[in-house]
């Protein structure tokens, strides 16, 4: 979208209006974006930024109070996270404020050059004529009373002229405000992209920290990422993928759920051990599926390119959402949960695969960089990976019992 080059008017001496055209005052190309979706985007990175950092202080409050090491390092690791996606979301603010004074600022430049061209010949023409001397008005033909009056009634028109001129004066100053909203938006740009660097530096440190505390489980797993690897073999598509991880989560429950080996009673002499007793020693089952999924968000900030149960091209309904991220954006998990699979497939780019407890699996598809792995647990907000650098889109699907719903429905 390219945009006029401003032009500032002043008045001059004898009301004339004196036209400049001065030097660019954005010193750095910020992609503009029409109007319409410069607001549209502003509204929607104000509202993630301060959910983003609402998040950021509650992970690190809770960090504060815990006791475990790795549940410290853990919810740290989310909350810079939170913060990460606060900075993308501030950039983003300052994008569309940006492009709405550029915008403003074009379209009062366009007003003003309409406006000022017949003020400048008239004004022109009086000024000429006001400075012209006495003596050589004298020479001209006609009485130099006609002169006289002439001069007086230029002395009348100029107050007039810089009366009727007082809303140009008034446009030449939002004209200015515009100009210095611009230049907030880019400091501000500038700022937010200074912090997302601090923050992004901060969390990889946090990372190294917990890779290097988990070396001893990496045994587990390695094996777990084995069987990941082999379910993605067997599976025909996707879809298939996510059945036969939910098979295999349907079967560890089952088995968590079954009782524990029976213990020798004490007395041999009392006889067999009764069923209420084998069920007093039993290990308790899970609870059974919730229809709530607690404190789910969505994996990454962006405008919805396609929604849930939209048709697509292909004729079929969307079972996902489709965001399109900033550039490398920060992609977290969705909600509390053990990664089933991470790593790349069949066309899809590199995916996330997450168990949740009640029967609930998410999938994450488009990150450019995955940075947890198969086995590990995660909180709502944990760092997943990155999304890509050229056009990223990320989708998000979540199923519950194997059946796609709506993540919209189920934000906390």
């Amino acid at each position: 979208m390219r945009h006029a080059a401003p032009i500032c008017v002043s008045i001059g001496i004898a009301g004339a209006l004196i036209v400049a055209v001065p030097q660019g005052w954005a010193q750095r190309e910020v992609a503009l974006l029409e109007p319409a979706e410069a607001q549209a985007e502003l509204e929607r990175a104000t509202r993630e930024s301060q959910q983003a950092e609402a998040r950021a202080a509650r992970l690190a409050s809770e960090a504060s109070e815990a006791e475990e090491e790795a549940e410290k390092t853990a919810r740290e690791a989310a909350s810079v996270a939170a913060q990460i996606q606060a900075s993308e979301a501030n950039i983003a603010i300052a994008r569309a404020r940006y492009s709405l004074a550029q915008s403003a600022s074009a379209a009062l430049s366009a007003r003003l050059a309409e406006r000022q061209q017949p003020l400048v010949r008239l004004t022109g023409a009086l000024q000429t004529t006001a400075r012209r001397p006495l003596a050589l008005s004298a020479l001209q033909p006609g009485s130099l009373k006609d002169v006289v009056y002439v001069r007086a009634v230029l002395e009348s028109a100029v107050p007039e002229i810089r009366q009727r001129t007082a809303a140009l004066r008034s446009e030449l100053e939002q004209r200015r405000n515009l100009e210095r909203r611009a230049e907030r938006a880019l400091a501000n740009l500038r700022a937010s992209e200074e912090q997302l660097q601090v923050r992004r530096a901060e969390l990889a440190k946090l990372e190294t920290r917990q890779r290097l505390a988990s070396r001893e489980a990496r045994g587990v797993a390695a094996r777990e990422a084995e069987r990941a690897l082999a379910l993605a073999e067997e599976a025909r598509d996707l879809d298939g993928l996510i059945d036969k991880i939910d098979e295999a989560a349907t079967l560890r429950r089952e088995l968590a759920a079954l009782s524990g080996p029976i213990l020798r009673p004490a007395n041999i002499s009392a006889g067999p051990v009764s069923a209420s007793d084998r069920s007093a020693m039993a290990t308790p089952s899970p609870s059974p599926s919730s229809t709530r999924l607690s404190g789910f968000q969505l994996p990454v900030q962006g405008r919805t390119v396609t929604g849930f149960g939209e048709l697509r091209e292909s004729g079929m309904r969307s079972t996902s959402l489709e965001l399109a991220p900033a550039r490398g954006a920060q992609v977290v998990a969705p909600a509390t949960g053990r990664i089933a699979f991470a790593g790349p497939y069949r066309g899809f780019g590199r995916i996330v695969i997450i168990e949740h407890e009640g029967g609930w699996t998410s999938l994450v598809t488009g990150l450019d960089r995955i940075e947890a792995e198969v086995g590990d647990a995660l909180i709502a907000g944990a760092p997943l990976g990155v999304a890509g650098s050229d056009a990223p889109l990320v989708t998000i699907e979540l199923r519950r019992n194997g059946e796609p719903v709506n993540p919209l429905n189920f934000l906390g």
